[in-house]
């Protein structure tokens, strides 16, 4: 019979996220909570269990003996949970299957081919997660992530799908318009440039700046320029003659085979980054997650 009480699953959740990352800041940002959240769980366990599991550096975390210790108990404990519940979810639907990936894939290139999939590969469901954080697969139930990443940073096992090329895209409607040409680049001083908003310098690939200055056109002034948080809207926006934006493959493909965004110039920029499919430990021997990756392979071979 137990006697002694245990602390909540939410203060160990929190410390070993802390410990792990050395930093109530990213362990904040990991478990989406607020910095001052992590570190008043951390100040609530300490006082539960009657000792210092951190020493607090200037700009740093250092775990104390203690906190050593606890750790390796909750990383063990954290793990075991993990693979329990993961392996429970699958088995609680079979049909199921749990994809996660960027908002912008999700709503511009993968939504638009689900029902394809769910036509020609009956019996699975799939559950779309579309974020642009980086998730746990197994923490999260995960069982097939599509991210954008550098190919040296892609973990062992992960499946290249395709590179990505980025060149500015218009609405034919803005060939159209007299006295404001888009033949060649430097036209797009006459034009308005839907801009990505990327505050944190994540996505330096989408900037307008970065493709001028590879192009020899830094000085170029637009005459005007328009800002969108989320890379579909800015999208949309092109396809109504807003503007210029700068598209993205295999994101646009289908709007400009269908005539919605044409690329007035040939000027192409590829990006480093690459698309790759990882499929999550717990569902690698499913057939969902097999058919699923053959299908999306599929797809991408047969875009022109």
């Amino acid at each position: 019979m137990r006697t002694t009480r245990l602390p909540s699953l939410d203060l160990i959740r929190g410390f070993e996220a802390a410990a792990r990352q050395l930093s109530f800041t990213r362990a904040a940002a990991e478990l989406h909570v607020t910095q001052s959240a992590v570190s008043r769980q951390i100040k609530t366990l300490e006082d539960h269990l009657g000792t210092r599991l951190f020493t607090r550096l200037n700009r740093a975390l250092k775990l104390t003996p203690d906190g050593e210790s606890l750790f390796v108990t909750a990383q063990s404990v954290m793990q075991q949970l993990e693979e329990a519940t993961a392996r429970l979810a699958s088995r609680g639907d079979d049909r199921l299957l749990t994809v996660t990936t960027t908002i912008s894939f999700a709503a511009l290139w993968l939504v638009p081919r689900l029902a394809r999939f769910r036509k020609t590969r009956a019996g699975t469901d799939v559950r779309l997660a579309a974020t642009n954080d980086v998730t746990n697969l197994e923490r999260d139930r995960i069982d097939v992530a599509i991210r954008f990443m550098e190919p040296g940073t892609a973990p062992a096992g992960a499946i290249p799908l395709t590179g990505e090329i980025v060149f500015p895209v218009c609405s034919p409607v803005l060939l159209k318009e007299r006295g404001r040409p888009l033949k060649k680049p430097a036209d797009l001083a006459r034009h308005v440039m839907l801009n990505y908003d990327d505050p944190a310098g994540q996505w330096p690939w989408l900037s307008w700046s970065q493709w001028l200055d590879a192009f020899h056109l830094r000085e170029l002034k637009p005459a005007g320029i328009a800002h969108y948080s989320h890379y579909d809207q800015l999208i949309q926006a092109a396809i109504e003659g807003e503007g210029v934006a700068l598209g993205r493959t295999p994101l646009i493909k289908r709007f400009l085979k269908s005539g919605a965004l044409i690329a007035p110039f040939q000027n192409r920029m590829a990006t480093t980054r690459e698309y790759f499919i990882i499929v999550a430990p717990h569902a690698a021997a499913r057939a969902q997650a097999q058919r699923f990756v053959a299908w999306l392979q599929q797809e991408i071979r047969g875009e022109p």
